[in-house]
């Protein structure tokens, strides 16, 4: 039985991983003149080429990662959109638009398909939350990157008995787009006012502290350590009491603390 479920589970990460890019039609690169439209253009431009919209990620940083099907030509094309506009377009795997790279019988691919989704195998993760924009060829680090990738997701503990580096860097992705989702959100629950900041992260220490000040914070406290910088700023009309960590020039790290002495 152990047998049958691991050759099941080989089968159908094969079919998810995929094949080489150079084995796929080179669509993206026809693609290029939707580079530098805004996105609302380059949906338009992409529905007009053939292609439907699969699914839509976004990172800590402000990117924004959609997948889109062709499926007369079938493939699949990542589009990368930052500040509103595309950045690029590249060829991306079947598996990233929910498609068996197939190659053989057609019917035999949906059967892959129906028993990875049977034993809960169809990553939820996609190409761009890996650092290099691919999936693991090898099955066993995907499957434990994917399973990092749910449980920072989800917020569910760090559990890497194994130590596994595949394990963390999902964690990691999960974690990050997870914040990058609530960005909206203040951090805090109940029926108190409050302000949200989470959509700060990231941004120059010079116009992040102004942006703060507008919103009603100002700042009580302030000290370095090593090559950072961190501010306690106030909010006296919600009473939140938030820590930014600047690095770099830029607001690393931006949460509400709580409570400070100085936050009063």
């Amino acid at each position: 039985m152990h047998v049958v479920r691991k050759s099941l589970w080989a089968v159908s990460a094969l079919a998810l991983v995929g094949v080489p890019t150079a084995a796929w039609a080179d669509r993206a690169s026809k693609l290029t003149y939707i580079n530098g439209a805004m996105g609302r253009d380059a949906e338009y431009q992409l529905q007009e080429a053939g292609f439907k919209h699969i699914s839509t990620n976004k990172n800590s940083m402000g990117y924004v990662y959609s997948y889109w099907w062709d499926s007369k030509e079938a493939d699949c094309v990542q589009v990368e959109v930052y500040n509103g506009r595309v950045e690029t377009i590249q060829n991306a795997t079947h598996g990233d638009c929910g498609h068996s790279d197939g190659g053989g019988d057609a019917a035999a691919a949906v059967g892959i398909v129906a028993g990875a989704a049977i034993l809960g195998a169809l990553l939820s993760h996609k190409s761009s939350h890996h650092e290099d924009n691919n999936h693991h060829s090898d099955a066993d680090a995907e499957r434990l990157y994917e399973r990092g990738y749910k449980d920072g997701l989800y917020n569910a503990s760090y559990h890497n008995a194994g130590r596994n580096d595949e394990y963390a860097a999902g964690y990691q992705a999960g974690v990050d787009e997870r914040n990058a989702n609530l960005s909206h959100h203040t951090g805090r629950g109940g029926y108190h006012p409050a302000v949200s900041f989470n959509d700060l992260q990231g941004a120059r220490a010079a116009g992040g502290m102004s942006e703060l000040e507008s919103r009603g914070f100002r700042q009580v406290d302030n000290f370095t350590s090593g090559n950072s910088r961190y501010s306690i700023q106030w909010n006296p009309a919600t009473r939140q009491c938030v820590q930014v960590t600047i690095a770099d020039g830029h607001f690393y790290d931006i949460r509400d603390i709580g409570q400070n002495p100085n936050c009063r």
